[in-house]
């Protein structure tokens, strides 16, 4: 086990210090909002720059390869650039990516950019909450991890509004060019007051180019793997060609990497248990998270035609009842063990994700407010104690990889529980239309008055064919519809499950004690 031998820091925390955590919170802030902005507003981008429509989605694709692939690798640049400027260049390479982007003529280059927006995208993440360990004191150390996560939740909240705010009043480029000055901020004042440190360039000769190249093909393999299942099928001959080279590069990773006496990145972290099984919270909690993210735009898109600004106004409960939880979160978690608020935190937030999987076709704001505001209130208590359960008992020395590692779960979560919603979504659909069909053509006034069909239309659809496509688009839509609660009821059995591992976890002392 690794333990936080090294002495504590001063209680005291500089001024400039705070100035610094807050520059990298705003590139973290910047960075997860990017992917939101973007999504809500790809098919401008597709009509801009005539893309094709099933080439689309790569424009998301190329960068959360390329942030998959930088998360755990920010533990190694960190030794070698130090935080002040492993933060700076990352800062200035969002940036200076991101008026490329907005500059870009055609799909290719915007693809090129996209990558490097992500790389740099991915290291300004982990940075940050390795940042709370490593730069405050024990006492500090929930306030500026709430700070940290507020913030990363609050991005995909607010990411509809201000990418469909965008679109409607400027153009597309907007999308990138918001970064700009924000990066610009953020880099000049984090680089003059964040903890100096020398740069490590003979950090350089020890990497592992072998190891890097395995881990690179693993994960690019799995993100490829889990976009492209829930269409072409997940025994399809691709996506089981792209897992069977996950699985045999991740492996050749992994035994590479404890095989090495200086590792890319120490993968024996996980020894300890409670690292473990806070990485384990963090992927359940991603899965959970973003899913839920995900599932609230399609639904009220496909389902309620509301354009971007107004799915961001909807959702913007879940980013208030956050905001208003998180000093209630900061201040329990000092004081009560983190295992129980943690159970407590999954459990809300698994009633949240419960109550949504209820929903009609004429669900809307009204209906959706109770299960955005028990999910906003339990955010907190799934992001700060988990947290802290799984880092804040490391030696600043396991810090940097450890983070990497914890944020890398929680968008391996994610990005996989998509992929299952989206499996869920266009398989269940299908079936569930069929059982109305069967129910209406034997003649179930209970089924047709339940769509609201009256019984004479049932009966005349029989030799009208415009009435057969009336009541088809019903029974399509009401189908849509219960197949998006199967996959609220899917991340929601999810979610829950985590608490089966909250006994194994060991007890800490509350911060207020340490």
């Amino acid at each position: 086990m690794i333990f936080a031998d090294e002495a504590q820091a001063s209680e005291a925390v500089a001024p400039a210090v705070w100035t610094g955590f807050a520059m990298m919170c705003v590139g973290m802030f910047m960075a997860i909002l990017d992917v939101q902005v973007v999504a809500t507003s790809l098919p401008t981008i597709q009509q801009a720059l005539d893309i094709a429509q099933d080439q689309m989605s790569w424009i998301q694709t190329a960068y959360l390869i390329a942030e998959i692939i930088a998360i755990p690798l920010t533990g190694f640049l960190m030794r070698t650039f130090t935080m002040r400027w492993l933060f700076t260049f990352a800062i200035l390479l969002f940036t200076a990516a991101s008026i490329a982007c907005a500059a870009s003529g055609n799909f290719l280059s915007l693809i090129t950019f996209r990558v490097f927006q992500g790389f740099s995208g991915g290291a300004l993440i982990p940075v940050v909450f390795s940042a709370v360990f490593l730069l405050f004191p024990s006492r500090l150390q929930p306030l500026a991890a709430t700070i940290a996560g507020v913030l990363a939740v609050l991005a995909p909240t607010v990411g509809p509004v201000v990418g469909g705010w965008i679109t409607e009043t400027y153009s597309w480029p907007w999308l990138f060019l918001i970064n700009v000055l924000p990066g610009l901020v953020a880099a000049s004042v984090a680089s003059i007051s964040l903890p100096k440190g020398r740069i490590l360039f003979d950090q350089l000769r020890n990497l592992d180019a072998i190891s890097l190249g395995l881990g690179a093909i693993a994960l690019a393999g799995l993100e490829i793997a889990i976009k492209e299942a829930p269409n072409r099928g997940w025994t399809s001959s691709l996506t089981m060609g792209l897992l069977c080279l996950f699985a045999i590069t991740a492996l050749a990773f992994v035994v590479r990497t404890l095989r090495s006496p200086e590792p890319l990145i120490n993968l024996r972290t996980f020894r300890d248990r409670n690292f473990a099984i806070g990485c384990l919270l963090s992927f359940l909690f991603g899965m959970g998270l973003f899913g839920s993210v995900y599932l609230m735009p399609v639904f009220l898109a496909y389902v309620r035609a509301h354009n971007a600004l107004e799915i961001g106004r909807i959702m913007l409960v879940t980013g208030v009842a956050q905001l208003v939880t998180a000093p209630v979160a900061v201040f329990l978690v000092r004081r009560i063990d983190e295992r129980l608020l943690t159970a407590l935190g999954f459990l809300l937030f698994a009633i949240g994700l419960g109550l949504s999987s209820v929903q009609t076709k004429l669900t809307d704001f009204d209906e959706m407010f109770w299960p955005q505001l028990v999910r906003g209130c339990a955010i907190m208590f799934c992001i700060l104690p988990p947290t802290q359960l799984a880092l804040g008992h490391l030696a600043k020395s396991a810090i940097e990889d450890a983070s990497g590692l914890f944020n890398l779960m929680r968008n391996l979560g994610g990005a996989i529980g998509i992929a299952l919603i989206d499996t869920v979504i266009y398989s269940r659909a299908p079936e569930h239309a069929q059982a109305l069909i069967d129910r209406l053509t034997a003649g179930d006034l209970d089924t047709a008055k339940s769509l609201g069909i009256k019984a004479e239309d049932l009966a005349a659809a029989l030799f009208d064919s415009e009435k057969q496509a009336a009541l088809s688009a019903i029974v399509e839509k009401t189908a849509f519809v219960e197949a998006i609660n199967d996959a609220w009821r899917l991340i929601a059995v999810i979610t829950i499950a985590a608490l089966i591992a909250m006994p194994f976890a060991r007890r800490t002392e509350p911060i207020s004690t340490r």
